[in-house]
């Protein structure tokens, strides 16, 4: 059995491939970003056929810089941005029309017209979502709506739509193969969240044909093989999931209680809550963490939409730093905001406020404000995001946080992460690698052809890098809190 892995990380700014071994070590990996469109204020769009085509070659990529080929890799990952939606013609295997992004607005305003409708309750019952533009049933609606002929050849069993995963895997099979797994399909609004199964209601509710959708699988299994010619030689899929599922999967966050959070372009904290759903009363997220040999397990999540990107808006927005680690030395030179608050909500707040058309705010601001206290707000902004979606879900699951454990570029910032731990008043534990996302889609794959033979093998090679410990800065952080939830109600529609 060969003991290396192929993870395929298709971000939201780039395509990645990472070689694993059987330890879990990163052997190899490569990177290339892809073209971002913006064909208005608040619509996102990628082109799926260049997604494709990078995440091919860094795959090939990878396997060349680590000095192997397709007869060395058990088998292949896939986790990828989730909710994220692409149609396209089975016959062909061309898209449609552009995918249309997680990020992507345009269709907030049918939300809102479905709330005020009173669907609300009734799609949080069944999906465990909130309704929102974020997740892909009304992307979708839109693509079939506003693509000529598209509802028409839908309905004539035509066309296919997948989030990024199933794209994936359909070229990466040569079109043998329609599926997804239990987690992306529990991001699209229209999946049972007890019985993982698409649900009629929400179809009918969206105007969706069922003919559409993919199969949806277990997290770990083996699904079928890439087309021989694309590695030389077929290589087993055996894994998929969205990118904060397979995080919480590599961080070893198997048991109830458990929690990570990623901090990236935005934030995504997932809580373990066990084999039911837990419904939140805080308008958090209640999703699948995965499902394996049938069986599904469950976790809270809460999105904050920006984080890191407020340190990128600094830099190239405000000019005020040349790099993004530049923001942590910057931040350490005031002992305080002093009294300045910064609320990022550039693209609306996520959990739990929930509200699309919410606008970032700095409020505060005096005559000695300075660099150094806009930096040090942009950073507990972050921060107080996040404490926000934990207290909220620790209260949803009634299980205490024991400790945090962390991923994702910005936790690099040590400053931030002492912040968080201070506010949490628990520890935050950042992993020693910086591939959780992409771990956590080998270790499913290789739990499904043996790599590794259960999950206490996986979580015997988790290992922390840093432990951030509750200091002197908890008692700051507890009582600038009130002051926090004041810029937060200024930024709300």
């Amino acid at each position: 059995m060969p003991a290396y892995l192929l993870a395929l990380d298709q971000g939201t700014t780039s395509s990645r491939a990472i070689v694993f071994d059987e330890s879990g070590n990163t052997i190899a990996t490569a990177q290339e970003e892809f073209t971002q469109h913006f064909p208005s204020p608040g619509l996102v769009e990628h082109d799926a056929e260049e997604i494709w085509s990078t995440q091919l070659c860094v795959a090939r990529e990878a396997l060349q810089r680590a000095e192997l080929d397709a007869t060395d890799i058990a088998a292949i990952g896939i986790t990828n941005q989730r909710e994220t939606s692409v149609i396209w013609d089975r016959a062909t295997g061309k898209p449609i029309g552009p995918a249309i992004v997680w990020q992507d607005r345009r269709t907030a305003d049918y939300c809102g017209e479905l709330e005020a409708a009173g669907h609300a309750p009734r799609i949080q019952e069944i999906t465990g979502l909130v309704l929102d533009a974020y997740f892909s049933a009304s992307k979708i609606r839109w693509i079939l709506d506003h693509i000529e002929d598209a509802r028409e050849r839908a309905d004539r069993g035509e066309l296919a739509f997948g989030t990024i995963d199933s794209w994936l895997v359909w070229k990466l099979t040569g079109g043998r193969l329609h599926l997804t797994d239990a987690t992306n399909a529990s991001r699209t609004m229209l999946c049972d969240l007890r019985s993982t199964d698409w649900n009629d209601e929400m179809l009918d509710l969206f105007t969706i044909p069922r003919s559409l959708l993919p199969e949806i699988r277990d997290s770990s299994e083996v699904y079928g093989e890439t087309e021989a010619e694309l590695f030389g030689a077929p290589i087993k899929i055996a894994g998929i999931a969205g990118d904060q599922h397979a995080a919480l999967f590599g961080q070893a966050c198997h048991a109830p209680g458990m929690a990570k959070n990623t901090y990236g372009t935005g934030c995504f904290a997932l809580m373990h809550t066990g084999e039911s759903p837990i419904v939140s009363r805080h308008r958090l997220l209640s999703t699948v963490a995965w499902r394996i040999g049938g069986k599904t397990e469950y976790a809270l999540e809460g999105s904050v939409f920006i984080a890191g990107a407020v340190v990128q808006w600094l830099r190239d927005q405000l000019g005020m730093i040349q790099s993004s680690d530049e923001i942590e030395a910057l931040a350490a030179q005031v002992e305080d905001n002093g009294g300045v608050y910064f609320v990022p909500a550039f693209s609306g707040l996520g959990a739990p406020h929930w509200d699309s058309y919410a606008r970032g705010t700095i409020s505060g601001l005096s005559r000695g404000s300075n660099r150094s206290h806009l930096a040090r707000a942009a950073l507990e902004g972050i921060a107080y995001q996040t404490g926000d979606v934990i207290r909220a879900m620790c209260d949803d699951a009634g299980i205490p946080l024991k400790e945090l454990r962390v991923d994702g570029g910005a936790t690099a910032n040590g400053l931030l992460m002492q912040m968080q731990a201070d506010l949490l008043g628990v520890p935050v534990v950042r992993a020693q690698t910086s591939e959780i996302t992409a771990l956590g889609a080998a270790y499913l794959a290789g739990l499904a052809v043996g790599v590794w033979a259960d999950r206490a093998a996986i979580a015997a090679n988790w290992t922390e890098d840093s432990r951030f410990i509750p200091g002197p800065g908890q008692q700051q952080m507890q009582d600038q809190l009130a002051a926090w939830h004041d810029a937060v109600q200024r930024t709300l529609s």
